[in-house]
C-alpha cells in the first residue's frame, strides 16, 4: 500500500481551514447566524497541528485495523467487542425500562418500535465511557446515555419521512412510518424528543444537580438551531447546488453529525465529575469522531450495498447531495477519515490509558466500521 504525506492533504482539504476556497452557489458557514463555531475558541479545533504530519499509511483494510491496534496506545488486553455488548446491553435494559409500553399505546409502541430497533449505540456508549474517564459512575451517567440515544432515534424517525430522505428501511428494517404512519411517526420522534429531557433531568441522581442542568444545556444546544437543525437545514438547501465547497460539507456534517457525538461525549465528562480543562478536551475529541464518523458514512453509502448497511444505499448520490467522495474522491475520503481518527486519539493522551481504551476503540471501530 501507499503511503501519503497528510500535511500537504490537509493544507487542501481539512475542515478546519477557514482559508479554503469558498462556494459561489452558498454563502460561507461562518457568514451563517447559526454557527456555533462563532466565539467559541475553547471549543474548536483551531489549535491542532495539521501541517507538520509524518506521512502515514491510509488505506482502510483490515490489516490495517491489526498494525493500528498492535503499534498504537490501546493495549491488546483490552476486550472491545465483550466491552461494546455488555454496554450496550445495559443501554437497552434502561431504555427498556423507561419507555415501556403504556396508554395510549399506539404511540409508545411507535416509539418502542425504532428506539429499540437495535442499532450500535455508539452515542450512549461514548457517554458512559467519558463518565467513566474522567472518574464518574456508569450508573449517574445511564439517563443522559439513554436521552441522547432517545433524540437520536427521533432524528432517524424524522429523516426518513417522505418529507425529508423518503426512505423506506432503517436497521434492516421497514422506517417508523411505513409501519405506523406518518401522522404517528412523527409524534414517535416529537415524543422521544420531549421524554429525552424529562428522563434526563428526573431520572439523574447523585450528582451536583448544576451538573445534570449543564448537561441539559449541552444536549439542547446539539439538536436546535446551534446544532443537528442547523446542519439539517444547510443539507436540505444544498441538495442539488453544483458548487458545494468542503468548508460548507463540514458545517452540515459539524452539525448535523458531529454535534450529538460531541454532546454524548461532554454530558458523560459534565456528569462523571470531570474539570472544565477535560470537558473541552473531550469536547474536541467528540468533534474529530463526529465528523470521521460522517466522512465513514459517506464512503459506506457509495461503497456498500442496502443489505450490508442495513439502510437505503447511494441515496446521497440520487438526492444530489455534497459529500465527501463527490467533492475528495474515495482514496482522498479514506485518507481524511484516517487523519480525523489520528487526531481523536492523540486528544487522549494524559489520561489513564486503561480508563481511554473503550474511546480509543470507540475511534477504532467507527473509522473501521463496515455499516
Amino acid at each position: 500500500m501507499a503511503s501519503v504525506n497528510l500535511g500537504s492533504l490537509v493544507q487542501s482539504y481539512s475542515i478546519f481551514n477557514r482559508g479554503s476556497s469558498k462556494s459561489k452557489s452558498f454563502p460561507s458557514p461562518a457568514s451563517l447566524p447559526f454557527n456555533p463555531l462563532k466565539n467559541q475558541p475553547s471549543s474548536t479545533l483551531k489549535n491542532v497541528n495539521f501541517t507538520s504530519l509524518p506521512s502515514v499509511t491510509c488505506v482502510l483494510t483490515k490489516e490495517d485495523i491489526v498494525k493500528e491496534e498492535d503499534q498504537g496506545p490501546q493495549k491488546p488486553s483490552f476486550d472491545f467487542e465483550s466491552y461494546m455488548i455488555q454496554k450496550a446491553s445495559t443501554v437497552n435494559q434502561a431504555l427498556e425500562s423507561a419507555v415501556s409500553l403504556r396508554d395510549p399505546i399506539k404511540i409508545h409502541e411507535a416509539m418502542r418500535y425504532s428506539l429499540l430497533a437495535g442499532g450500535k449505540r455508539v452515542r450512549p456508549v461514548l457517554c458512559l465511557a467519558a463518565c467513566e474517564l474522567v472518574g464518574g459512575q456508569v450508573s449517574t451517567a445511564m439517563p443522559a446515555a439513554c436521552a441522547v440515544e432517545m433524540i437520536h432515534t427521533m432524528s432517524l424517525i424524522h429523516d426518513d419521512l417522505p418529507c425529508m430522505d423518503n426512505d423506506d428501511l432503517r436497521r434492516g428494517k421497514s422506517t417508523n412510518h411505513k409501519v405506523f404512519g406518518e401522522e404517528l411517526a412523527v409524534l414517535a420522534g416529537d415524543a422521544l424528543l420531549a421524554f429525552a429531557f424529562e428522563h434526563i433531568a428526573v431520572s439523574t441522581v447523585g450528582v451536583t444537580p448544576s451538573w445534570t442542568i449543564r448537561a441539559v444545556g449541552e444536549l439542547a444546544k446539539a439538536i436546535g438551531t446551534e446544532g443537528l437543525v442547523a446542519g439539517q437545514v444547510v443539507d436540505i438547501t444544498s441538495e442539488g447546488l453544483i458548487d458545494v465547497g468542503l468548508d460548507h460539507l463540514e458545517f452540515i456534517h459539524l452539525h448535523k453529525t458531529a454535534a450529538l457525538l460531541e454532546a454524548s461525549v461532554v454530558m458523560g465528562a459534565i456528569i462523571g465529575g470531570g474539570c472544565d480543562d477535560d470537558v473541552e478536551r473531550l469536547r474536541k475529541f467528540a468533534r474529530c469522531i463526529g465528523l470521521l464518523f460522517q466522512v465513514v458514512d459517506d464512503i459506506l453509502d457509495v461503497t456498500k450495498s442496502s443489505k450490508e448497511l442495513g439502510k437505503t444505499a447511494g441515496k446521497d448520490l440520487v438526492a444530489e447531495k455534497a459529500t465527501y467522495p463527490k467533492l475528495m474522491g474515495i482514496e482522498k475520503s479514506r485518507e481524511f477519515a484516517i487523519k480525523l481518527k489520528t487526531d481523536a486519539v492523540d486528544l487522549l493522551q494524559g489520561f489513564d490509558p486503561a480508563k481511554a481504551a473503550p474511546l480509543i476503540a470507540l475511534a477504532n471501530y467507527i473509522a473501521y466500521r463496515q455499516n
